[in-house]
């Protein structure tokens, strides 16, 4: 791994597992949106991983409410901007990649595997819906899997690297690293890697930190020093598994789409108030926060949209 100098924060925004159901602080429409990815910013995120929804809350691949949100951005800030690929697995691959064909960014999320990602049980904690269409939507994610093939993975690397979008890899598991290793010696997924450990969620590896060691042992076997580190976990975890991530020498990831809350029994009001709780554990570990400007020169990013 190539050990940070400067710890990366990334923020991912919305997402598209929690509801609106689940907390009233969790960003919906295009503005609301834009609005917390700024104030994230403000705290000390480099990096964006964006989502889009509908102003109910149901999550969208509409190209048209990512631009909204991207040019909002883009005006008040100069943070990276990571569109997601992965929407939500309810979504086609063609509506997944609807935005990031569309506006180019310099970087994009890629999910390394089919599997299940499960969160149907969140229907479980859920005393009144707000919305009609929450309850089947986390529930049926109990019965189809999330899909990520090969051929998908290796049309979009082509196509968005083509562009010049860099990925953020995401890897649920051990498995998900040799993958990337495959599309590494075909020479589509080009150095410096910049590794997405996901863990916590139900069809993936455990929130055990033992999984984070394990995953960063592989990663070292497989990509040397041609690779930086960021890791996180869905959750109660989010907070320690970014601490451990920062420790190890990588880069950290927080926001309402990983995780409402702020600490037990606390939910978090804002992205912004989670960027400042791990903003201020790296620096106690003495580890200074990267700018956008740093991320894109630890990353090879080219910055802005093609």
């Amino acid at each position: 791994m190539h050990t940070a100098e400067k710890v990366i924060i990334t923020t991912a925004i919305t997402g598209s597992v929690n509801i609106p159901s689940q907390s009233p602080y969790l960003p919906l429409s295009a503005d609301e949106v834009a609005d917390a990815a700024v104030e994230a910013v403000e705290a000390g995120s480099a990096i964006v991983h964006l989502h889009a929804r509908e102003p109910d809350g149901r999550p969208t691949a509409d190209p048209e409410v990512f631009e909204k949100i991207v040019g909002r951005i883009a005006g008040q800030t100069d943070a990276v901007v990571n569109i997601t690929t992965g929407g939500a697995s309810s979504m086609t691959m063609d509506e997944r990649l609807a935005a990031a064909r569309r506006l180019k960014p310099e970087l994009a999320s890629m999910n390394m595997g089919t599997m299940n990602f499960v969160y149907s049980g969140i229907a479980d904690k859920v005393a009144e819906w707000r919305h009609e269409w929450e309850e089947p939507y986390v529930r049926n994610t109990y019965s189809h899997p999330f899909v990520n093939t090969f051929d998908r993975i290796e049309d979009t690397l082509r196509t968005l690297g083509e562009a010049g979008t860099r990925f953020e890899y995401e890897c649920y598991d051990i498995g998900h690293l040799y993958s990337l290793a495959y599309f590494a010696d075909l020479g589509l997924a080009k150095p410096p890697l910049l590794i997405q450990g996901v863990f916590g969620v139900l069809g993936g590896i455990g929130a055990d930190h033992a999984n984070l060691e394990h995953m960063v042992r592989i990663a070292d076997k497989l990509f040397g020093d041609d690779y930086c580190f960021s890791a996180f976990a869905a959750g109660r975890d989010q907070m320690a598994f970014g601490t451990h991530s920062a420790w190890l020498g990588g880069h950290v990831r927080v926001g309402l789409e990983d995780s409402l809350w702020i600490g037990k029994g606390t939910l978090a009001r804002s992205n912004a108030e989670q960027v400042r709780k791990i903003r201020a554990v790296v620096e106690d570990l003495g580890k200074p926060i990267a700018s956008p400007a740093d991320a894109r020169a630890l990353l090879g990013l080219r910055g802005g949209t093609a």
